[in-house]
């Protein structure tokens, strides 16, 4: 059994559909309404009138104002509603106490898009929010789409809509511009002519009170003339839909970003380590890291990079190989890439020797490759040839100084002629420097796509922005490996972590113990080292008798969290004798200077020897993206040292090994100085259960476990510290994680006809050597029911194809698989996938259904849709639809059983399916 859906949401094919988009109101629009629009000279309402008129876009402009009958000789009309035809597009440019009113008057008139112009909005206060919302509310009942308040407004250059009050329009190209500031967008436009860099649509999105960064990524990802997007940012508004619509969307076009306010600091840092280590900007890499956004810090980078991602293909690894004919730009360039993270290629012996069959005995005999100032075109173009080929290297720089033999025009036509017949699959990169005299050469190259530059050290910044570039884009579809240790019920894992937390709030604390920070650790397979909890010396001496000398006393206490602080922690206790004298030493420490109130007896612990690393492992909250995860070098010194990387939750094993490969203790990790490695995998495994207990008990505000001590054959959290959100802030307040985690509400267990057991579960990235067998077990009938014709095995299993129907936005789409375990392997098997993908633009969704051949007719396609119909209504969609092939008449009889509306598609050999939720 199985149901097609429209090319939409299949990443199977490439045609995308824009029909029913709202924003095409906005940059598509048919007629133009100018509310506010004036004569007086040099006027908001005057500019934005002369530029749509002048610059025609095949549409109808009306201006509106109750004081003219015609301005710049176009005929006014007094209001919205007495303008004879519909309106696609409404240009608000009145003040802003006005703007309500004329909001309510296109919701009346059936207005689709709104740009509003005018300031004096929430950048004014309180007065001007309650403003906005105000505004938000009106438009939102009558589906009014509205970018701004207070922006340039838009241009699209290959219609020549110019909808702003710029003072010129942008030439026609493939850059998607989206900026937060209007004064930006008018130098940008200056600086566009002179580079003679053109747009497919230029953006002033303002305070973003509607429309925001996640709606603009994904109509110029679906829109065919962009092929990258380029960003300045201020503030990241809906953090959850600008991640899920980057990480769709950066998989096919480049997304560059450059961010203002770099040393801005988040809110006062909290009191655990982990939130005394975390900054918002480093947040904010780190969410650009997990969507496969590239950050470049200069506008000139900006653009730069737009050109090289959509024209060059991706670096594959760091790894670049220097071609030149001048030994000192070669160095400097080399200086350049390994001091800001690139990698000096290794030539191979082969490409040695095929070098020395071509070049002169002087040559440099490795990278960079110096052919020496006397290379004429010819042998620079057989040595680019032969190190192109070379199997160590990601990438090639040609850098051409002019010399006496240097003819830089011929040695452009023949790079260009290599790179037009050999198509290499690893970027080239040129700079020809000079002033003049390489003029035409680099012309030439840019002409061909080869990204040019006037010095090398610019190209090599470019290059390791690819290849970072290329390092998150990869770490976001790597199939992860599966768990080491499965964990059997994970909703009896969560409901015991719940447990702890909640005994911890209806006590009126927020900060947990040492003793229940661990156990809370615990429930989800996190190692702790053994604690009792004593509140007498005699029962200190009998714990610490029975897990055996050397121990540890650390204070017990439900106010206070650095142990060390306040003379807490006795270490390396032998005997009886020391364990009643630590003891008397905490609790006069404690009850002398701060109160015996804080005092609740001691902890002890075996005494670790610190045979191994230690690690930090933490999460806090950031005001933007939520909770966000900490690794890095643990222990006393842990602020010293600052080496910590972050990252978002939840994590897989992929994403727990990117985290920890940036940090200066992972090449440690991995055995250094005959010290042998510790278990990574798990390691891995630890980051990611940690990442779950995060993301599943939003009542945790801050996490630390500093010390984790990690050694060749063990992982132990030896210290934790917990603190909640108070128990007053209710469920619906407590910050959510700006990625999605998995949604474990939607596991069911479920018995067809024939009495067989399955499991069905909302899809997960480690589901991809699994879904591969599921395809292998499909018939052609399957295949071609599903997608209405036979596509071939080799391309339903490829990898760049499976790992995103696996490794998906739960925000934006739910896949569930039916689980069959074979009793007597206990292999698990899919045995049916039901895909529910939301519509870009629109509060909608398609859905689509495949069902193994000898798993169909036993109710599991109905049971399948009608999930996906009750996982629709608790997301608060309107309407699903699929389209359906005529012959397909079981997919048919389901659908009408569940109360779908068929309809036949004119002129096609389908049906279209739709139902109102």
């Amino acid at each position: 059994m199985s149901a097609t859906i429209t090319p939409t949401t299949d990443p199977a094919q490439d045609i995308l559909r824009d029909d029913h988009q709202p924003l095409n109101a906005i940059f598509a629009p048919r007629s133009v309404a100018v509310i506010g629009a004036s004569e007086k000279p040099h006027s908001v309402g005057r500019t934005l009138l002369w530029n749509l008129i002048s610059s025609p876009f095949g549409g109808t402009v009306f201006p509106v104002n109750p004081k003219r009958s015609s301005i710049l000789g176009i005929k006014a009309y007094p209001s919205l509603a007495d303008v004879p035809e519909p309106v696609d597009l409404a240009l608000i440019a009145t003040p802003a106490a006005t703007v309500p009113g004329v909001v309510q008057d296109c919701v009346k008139a059936g207005v689709k898009g709104a740009i509003i112009l005018s300031a004096g909005f929430k950048e004014i206060g309180a007065n001007g929010i309650a403003l906005e919302q105000q505004i938000l509310d009106i438009a939102r009942r009558g589906n009014l789409r509205i970018i701004g308040p207070n922006c340039l407004g838009v241009m699209n250059p290959l219609t020549g809509l110019n909808a702003t009050f710029a003072h010129a329009m942008a030439r026609p190209g493939n850059v998607g511009f989206i900026s937060q500031s209007g004064a930006l967008c008018t130098s940008i436009l200056d600086w566009s002519f002179q580079e003679n860099v053109g747009f497919s649509a230029f953006i002033s999105i303002g305070s973003m009170l509607d429309v925001g960064w996640g709606d603009l990524i994904y109509y110029l990802g679906d829109d065919p003339c962009t092929q990258s997007i380029v960003i300045y940012m201020e503030s990241i508004g809906d953090a959850r839909s600008f991640l899920s619509a980057a990480r769709e969307v950066a998989l096919t076009k480049p997304i560059i970003v450059i961010k203002a306010g770099r040393t801005a600091q988040a809110a006062q840092a909290a009191a655990s380590h982990t939130g005394a280590l975390t900054g918002s900007d480093e947040v904010l890499d780190a969410a650009f890291r997990r969507c496969g956004v590239l950050r470049v810090y200069n506008l000139t980078h900006l653009f730069s990079m737009a050109e090289v991602l959509a024209k060059q293909p991706r670096p594959k690894g760091s790894r670049l190989t220097i071609l030149t004919n001048a030994g000192g730009p070669g160095v400097l360039t080399t200086d350049t890439l390994i001091l800001e993270g690139g990698t000096l290629a290794h030539l191979s012996g082969e490409t040695v020797e095929n070098l020395n069959q071509i070049l002169p005995p002087q040559w440099s005999h490795s990278n960079p490759i110096d052919i020496l100032g006397d290379a004429n075109p010819d042998r620079y173009a057989k040595a680019l040839e032969i190190a192109a080929e070379d199997p160590n290297s990601d990438g090639l720089l040609v850098i051409l100084t002019p010399q006496a033999m240097t003819d830089p025009t011929q040695t452009a036509e023949k790079l260009k002629a290599f790179v037009s017949q050999h198509r290499p699959k690893k970027p080239i990169l040129a700079s020809w420097m000079g002033g003049a005299e390489v003029k035409a050469g680099a012309e030439i190259l840019n002409q061909a796509g080869i990204a040019t530059f006037p010095y090398p050290d610019i190209a090599v910044r470019m290059f390791n922005y690819m290849w970072q570039s290329s390092y998150n884009l990869r770490g976001l579809y790597e199939t992860p490996s599966l768990p080491a240790t499965v964990v059997t019920d994970e909703t009896l894992v969560c409901d015991r972590a719940q447990h702890i937390i909640q005994s911890v709030r209806q006590q009126g604390r927020t900060l947990l113990t040492e003793f229940e920070s661990k156990q809370l650790l615990a429930t989800y397979q996190i190692p702790i080292v053994e604690t009792h909890i004593a509140k007498t010396v005699e029962a200190a001496i009998q714990a610490a008798e029975m897990i055996g000398y050397p121990v540890v006393l650390k204070l017990h206490s439900q106010t206070i969290t650095h142990k060390t602080d306040v003379g807490g922690v006795q270490l390396n206790l032998l005997d009886s004798d020391a364990v009643t004298h630590a003891y008397s030493t905490i609790k006069n420490n404690i009850c002398q200077t701060l109160g015996a109130e804080h005092f609740q007896g001691v902890t002890v612990q075996p005494m670790v020897k610190l045979d191994g690393y230690e690690l930090i492992l933490g999460s806090s909250l950031d005001p933007q993206f939520g909770p966000v995860l900490l690794f890095g070098t643990g222990g006393q010194l842990v602020e010293v040292f600052k080496d910590r990387t972050l990252a978002l939750p939840p994590l897989n094993t992929t994403l727990a090994r990117r985290m920890m490969e940036q940090t200066k203790i992972y090449k440690a990790l991995l055995g250094v100085r005959g010290r042998a490695p510790v278990d990574l995998d798990a390691l891995e495994q630890l980051l990611v259960q940690f990442s779950h207990l995060v993301v599943e008990h939003p009542a945790i505000k801050e996490i630390d476990i500093n010390p984790l001590l990690a050694s060749e054959d063990r992982l132990v959290a030896l210290d934790a510290r917990v603190v909640l959100h108070d128990s007053e802030t209710p469920e619906s307040q407590l910050p959510k994680p700006a990625i999605r985690p998995y949604p474990h509400q939607y596991i069911t267990h479920w018995t067809s006809k024939k009495g067989v057991d399955l499991v069905i579960r909302p899809i997960r990235p480690e589901d991809e050597p699994m879904a591969v067998k599921f395809h292998e077990s499909l018939s052609e009938e399957s295949v071609y029911l599903r997608y209405a014709h036979l596509l071939k095995l080799s391309r339903r299993i490829a990898h760049d194809r499976l790992s995103r129907l696996c490794f998906i936005d739960y925000n934006c789409e739910m896949a569930l698989v039916a689980i069959y375990t074979d009793p007597q392997t206990k292999e698990e098997q899919i045995v049916g996938v039901g895909r529910l993908s939301r519509v870009h633009g629109v509060n909608e969704a398609e859905f689509s259904l495949l069902i193994r051949d000898r798993f169909q007719h036993q109710g599991l396609g109905s049971e399948l849709l009608r999930q996906l119909l009750s996982i629709g209504r608790q997301e608060n969609i309107n309407r699903i639809t699929a389209e359906i092939l005529a012959d397909n008449f079981a997919m048919q009889k389901v659908c009408e059983h569940l109360g779908f509306s068929l309809k036949r598609v004119l002129g096609e050999p389908m049906f279209r399916a739709e139902i109102e939720l």
